[in-house]
């Protein structure tokens, strides 16, 4: 390699590092100043009512259902960083106050609590304790002179669902919810004659994506026996919403299930 190639190499070399990557992030370098301001809980000027705390790098917020996020200032904007990333512009900033833009384009302004009042909110929010009571229901139906008795065990899971929603101030939440893993089983007698575990995923290819990854797998009801076989309804809900969808489950007699779309 002759001396003008490694001159050239090493000016390719240099220009990559001084690039444009390394300015931006310079653009994107956190005001720590403002961050340390942030710290604390903060109350609406206007209801008098507590809507988080910050700490470190996470603002939790003070209903308990709402998921925790990390959180930035980077210049003039408040980043918090969820399944998705969300920007408030900040107006104003002191050590003890915050004016910021909510997502409806109204400005909040927070004051931040003082020591009598924060001793009362600033104990970070976890998540709620999975409630772990299985519900169980159960139904007798005859069908040809035979007696038989079907099963339902909605059993809580760790499984978490994100939904994203905005609070009446304006901020965007993730509220999140559990999923449930439900047991169905017919028993004849004392003989069993169907059991299997269902989930959320058995009935993803009949809901829309959207709606899907913010449902849960909320309930399920033995609707009977017929010639057909065992039959079954599942119910597939956004927590906190009237939209649901019902599905019909009919299991053969050598445990083959199919599925329909009720609504």
């Amino acid at each position: 390699m002759n001396l003008f190639s490694k001159v050239l190499i090493c000016i390719l070399l240099m220009s990559s590092c001084s690039g444009q990557p390394q300015q931006k992030e310079n653009i994107e370098e956190e005001d720590l100043m403002a961050k340390e301001w942030l710290q604390g809980t903060w109350i609406d000027d206007m209801t008098e009512t507590p809507l988080f705390t910050a700490k470190g790098d996470t603002i939790y917020y003070l209903d308990e259902s709402a998921a925790p996020v990390a959180f930035k200032i980077i210049k003039d904007t408040l980043k918090t960083y969820g399944q998705k990333i969300s920007s408030y512009h900040i107006k104003k900033q002191g050590q003890y106050f915050i004016w910021i833009q909510s997502f409806m384009g109204d400005i909040l302004q927070l004051s931040k609590a003082d020591l009598s009042q924060d001793s009362l909110w600033t104990t970070p929010q976890t998540p709620k304790e999975i409630e772990k009571e299985v519900i169980q229901k159960d139904k007798v139906v005859h069908y040809n002179n035979r007696r038989f008795h079907g099963y339902v065990y909605i059993n809580p899971t760790g499984i978490k669902v994100h939904q994203p929603e905005v609070t009446e101030e304006g901020l965007e939440i993730e509220n999140f919810y559990y999923d449930n893993i439900i047991h169905i089983c017919v028993y004849e007698g004392k003989n069993k004659l169907f059991g299997r575990d269902m989930k959320k995923q058995d009935f993803e290819a009949l809901i829309p994506r959207e709606y899907y990854q913010r449902a849960i797998l909320s309930d399920m009801d033995f609707a009977g026996v017929d010639a057909k076989g065992y039959q079954y309804q599942a119910t597939l809900c956004i927590p906190n919403s009237a939209s649901c969808y019902l599905i019909h489950i009919s299991i053969n007699k050598d445990g083959d299930m199919n599925y329909e779309l009720i609504q």
